[in-house]
């Protein structure tokens, strides 16, 4: 089974169809109620409704998922019944394979409640017919690319008592997303000296994104929040929130970050933990939807297509 613990939790929708052909006959004898063995629409809704939550128990590789709705409509035309199944739920995965699974065994059912009647049925086809909810739907798009820094405070690195992990990580994400990495520094946890890097990345460079990593916890030389409240004209505490969220789940140390996130003029500042693995679970938890900023800045509310000005 595939591991995505890393994943964040977004709403998932699926909608799959399921044809079935049958005679002139059959469909009439539906119509009329006359099935030996009832009505089959009602009895396959069910079993339709019983597939899409038991999914992870028929498809090995198939995670479980607490299923939010599930949906099942169908439409008899042409001598043939069609049948939509939507399954939605908020989770780390899609849920594809649960409506599919949904539509497989509503054609299933009617087919055995019919077979009697008709020899000549057909399960013609099962398909996806739409998906949302994945990584993709929240990848926006620029026409030009994204500039950024990665500035990493540490006393112990600067003296090379430790080696850097945590400012590499947030190089080769943001390379990894198309954001191009313009500096990469290594400072001391030394307020003036963050305040006056952080005013040239912003103010002179004019870079879209600067990515901190180090100075958020409670020691004495812990001082990027304070850095901060220098540099930052309009904060984000969503940003901040959403990661320190996304790490509780996995450690109840991460409340202790102080963490801070928010905009100089039009420069995102977004502070991660010392760690690795406190950056590396921040970064799953913001990115690559948090990008999505630079675009609603420009005017373009929640769509994804909008061309940056320069």
């Amino acid at each position: 089974m595939r591991d995505i613990s890393d994943k964040v939790k977004t709403l998932r929708t699926a909608c799959a169809r399921a044809t079935l052909k049958l005679s002139a006959t059959t469909i009439k004898l539906i119509e009329e109620n006359k099935v030996p063995k009832g009505d089959p629409f009602q009895v396959a809704k069910v079993a339709a409704i019983q597939a899409a939550k038991n999914t992870s128990l028929i498809i090995p590789y198939c995670h479980p998922i607490l299923i939010d709705f599930i949906g099942v409509e169908y439409e008899i035309a042409n001598g043939t019944i069609t049948v939509d199944v939507t399954v939605k739920a908020i989770y780390k995965t899609g849920v594809e394979m649960e409506a599919l699974t949904g539509a497989s065994v509503y054609a299933l059912t009617l087919y055995d409640m019919l077979k009697m009647l008709d020899e000549s049925m057909e399960i013609s086809s099962i398909e996806l017919i739409s998906k949302t909810g994945g990584k993709s739907d929240f990848k926006d798009k620029f026409t030009e690319q994204l500039k950024a820094a990665v500035l990493v405070m540490s006393d112990s690195i600067v003296k090379g008592k430790k080696e850097d992990t945590s400012g590499k990580a947030i190089v080769e994400r943001l390379t990894n997303l198309g954001v191009k990495v313009v500096d990469y520094k290594i400072i001391a946890d030394d307020l003036e000296t963050i305040i006056l890097q952080s005013k040239d990345y912003a103010d002179k460079q004019k870079l879209d994104l600067v990515v901190t990593t180090g100075g958020t916890g409670l020691s004495k030389r812990d001082c990027t929040p304070k850095a901060m409240e220098e540099i930052i004209e309009t904060k984000i505490d969503g940003i901040a929130e959403a990661m320190r969220n996304y790490g509780q789940e996995r450690t109840p140390y991460s409340m202790l970050s102080r963490s801070a996130s928010g905009l100089r003029g039009e420069t995102l500042f977004i502070n991660l933990p010392g760690s690795c693995k406190g950056t590396i679970e921040s970064l799953n938890a913001v990115f690559p939807h948090v990008l999505h900023l630079f675009n609603m800045m420009k005017g373009g509310g929640h769509t994804h297509e909008l061309a940056r000005k320069a």
